[in-house]
């Protein structure tokens, strides 16, 4: 997850995604500075988790470009036409992000030291005892040291997104992606998987987190960006978009989950 600091590292240029008549995400522009997060808020069904999908290679795109370090991916150009890479490529590329979605999707017949370590011996060829070191220090970077030879049916949600967590760091991608990952947790779990990914934040992570804890994008964003029918409405700093947004669209969201009283809402 190297880079260097105020480093635009990704780049998303009027990308769109459409689902027959849906426009899921219409024309959005972001840059991303390696080293920053990006929150990204907003009601149900305005294409937040589907913005995210398309960074990760999940969704192909049907407008527009997205550049990693200045180099397109998912597409490149051949004799002026825009086509997909290689099936080959594109899993190369993938490599460079790491996702962590709302569900676990663990392998509940392996361990958690196991499923952190399945990614890099499947898919970077590692070596079984390099995999499982890295994977011991990577639950402990998450508080799971004591916990690496315990199923998934043994451990908490919170323990099990934990897990997850290491084991998108354990594939050491230059940018997280996270997909509202604490709304299938049981509220009293929510703040251990937060407080793991502040301490991602505070140590320097790229990350672009779709979410509705905005307790969190407040303390820990950079920059949030709010999207509402598949377009970005509003970005900004933090307390300005949460407190004072500028739009009356904004300004109607924030009132709905209460960081702005309703009366500030028109």
């Amino acid at each position: 997850m190297s880079a260097t600091e105020n480093e635009t590292l990704l780049r998303l240029v009027h990308v769109s995604k459409h689902f027959g008549d849906l426009k899921a995400v219409d024309d959005v522009s972001l840059d991303i500075e390696a080293g920053s997060v990006t929150c990204i808020v907003g009601p149900s069904g305005s294409g937040k988790s589907t913005l995210l999908r398309t960074v990760n290679m999940m969704e192909s795109l049907d407008g527009g470009a997205i550049f990693l370090r200045g180099q397109m991916i998912g597409h490149e150009l051949r004799r002026g036409h825009r086509v997909p890479v290689k099936a080959a490529v594109a899993r190369r590329q993938t490599l460079n992000f790491g996702m962590v979605f709302q569900h676990f999707n663990l392998f509940p017949n392996y361990t958690a030291l196991e499923n952190v370590a399945a990614g890099p011996m499947l898919v970077r060829r590692t070596n079984k005892k390099t995999a499982h070191g890295a994977a011991r220090r990577y639950l402990e970077q998450v508080g799971l040291g004591d916990r690496a030879d315990h199923y998934p049916s043994e451990l908490s949600g919170g323990q099990q997104q934990r897990v997850a967590i290491a084991r998108a760091l354990a594939m050491e991608p230059q940018i997280l992606l996270f997909d509202e990952p604490t709304s299938a947790l049981d509220p009293e779990l929510v703040n251990e998987v937060l407080a793991v990914m502040r301490g991602l934040a505070d140590a320097g992570s790229t990350m672009l987190v779709v979410t509705h804890e905005m307790r969190f994008a407040e303390e820990v964003a950079d920059e949030i960006v709010m999207m509402d029918a598949g377009r970005v409405v509003e970005r900004g700093a933090p307390a300005q978009i949460i407190h004072t947004p500028s739009t009356p669209r904004a300004r109607k969201f924030f009132a709905s989950v209460g960081t702005l009283a309703p009366s500030e809402a028109r």
